[in-house]
């Protein structure tokens, strides 16, 4: 089997010939502490916003030799380039007028909010989906055509309305204007589906529904509200995906336990990334509804993978797989990114144990 089969596969809680191997998100660090194995002359220490266009072309072709070298079996993308949060502006900002403050490892950090009140939005002219944006999905699938399965993660109703309108302003506004919270989900609900339709014309696989909504301990919201403004949003995006054939996997961080259960009536084929110190332990999550959901994690990326020893790497790989690859339904991958924290040495231990250990009989 290749590796688009292999995700499809598990996606469908099946059991493929191996347990699939995914790369949920990887930072500029991690690719070339991975990377300069298999490639001389690398920007070595730069962000990516630091970079030359051909040191920025040099990183994405490493990034295409991690994948091959080390049979990833997906990978997802994300918006690159002008307008987005990932553009090498100084004073970055968006396309929907949310300003950016970078981290002091480059990630961008949202910080200014265009839409304070609802007067803000009666004036606000929403952005179109650009085609220019989808440009890795262009560069994966040129490469490996359907060899490798491709995902893409696109922000669902909390993410994109709070950074529209401000985290603080959002919870403010579900008591006092709740019309308002609406309104904004209605809008950027309707830009996701348009950018939808572009993501299957260019032959997307995974849509990824990004929509971090709870901490360790909880989730931000209550079920009633994330069951009022916004679960009925993004299962618009499920049901059009399915419609055209693609899976869908939902992406949050945290504890997810309060909402577990309207995750699973909303038709998500997967759930990632699973993460061990909320709560989110892969046995538990597996016999609580592993016959209904796809688990895509759970390699602590928090401890483990930036100060654990390859052989701790190995040994959690394989205690996950143990744990959860009976009957199909698991892929590999870290509890969150690959981020600039992350030991590159523990990342290859990862891909390496993951294609030793997850051979199904």
């Amino acid at each position: 089997m290749n590796g688009k089969q292999r995700i499809l596969k598990a996606l469908s809680i099946k059991e493929a010939d191996r347990v699939p191997l995914f790369i949920h998100g990887i930072n500029e660090g991690p690719i070339m502490g991975v990377g300069k194995h298999l490639m001389e002359g690398l920007p070595l220490g730069k962000q990516v916003h630091q970079m030359n266009d051909d040191e920025k072309g040099m990183l994405i072709e490493t990034l295409l030799r991690v994948l091959e070298e080390f049979e990833i079996d997906g990978y997802t993308c994300l918006p690159f380039g002008p307008g987005t949060e990932f553009s090498n502006d100084v004073d970055l900002v968006d396309d929907w007028g949310v300003g950016f403050t970078r981290s002091p490892y480059g990630i961008p950090v949202p910080s200014r909010h265009p839409v304070q009140t609802a007067a803000d939005l009666d004036c606000f002219e929403p952005p179109a989906p650009s085609r220019d944006h989808l440009l890795l999905v262009d560069v994966l699938k040129d490469r490996f055509q359907d060899e490798k399965a491709i995902f893409w993660m696109m922000r669902g109703a909390f993410v994109r309305s709070w950074r529209l309108i401000g985290m603080t302003n959002y919870m403010m506004m579900m008591y006092d204007n709740p019309d308002f919270i609406h309104c904004v989900a209605e809008m950027v609900t309707r830009f996701s589906l348009d950018q939808l339709n572009m993501l299957i014309d260019a032959g997307l696989d995974v849509l990824i529904v990004e929509d971090d909504i709870a901490d360790k301990n909880n989730t931000l919201i209550s079920p009633d509200h994330f069951k009022t403004f916004i679960n009925p949003y993004n299962r618009q995006l499920v049901d059009r995906a399915h419609a055209a054939g693609l899976k869908v996997v939902r992406h949050s961080d945290g504890n997810l336990w309060p909402i577990l259960d309207l995750l699973l009536d909303s038709g998500y084929d997967g759930l990632n990334p699973l993460e061990p110190q909320a709560d989110m332990h892969l046995k538990k999550v597996k016999d609580y509804c592993g016959d209904r959901l796809c688990l895509l994690g759970n390699i602590d990326c928090q401890e483990l993978l930036p100060n654990g020893t390859p052989a701790q790497v190995r040994q959690a790989v394989r205690s996950a797989i143990d744990d959860a690859a009976e009957g199909g339904g698991l892929i590999i991958c870290s509890s969150n990114t690959l981020h600039p924290g992350v030991d590159p040495e523990n990342c290859i231990a990862m891909f390496e144990a993951t294609r030793e250990y997850g051979v199904y009989a």
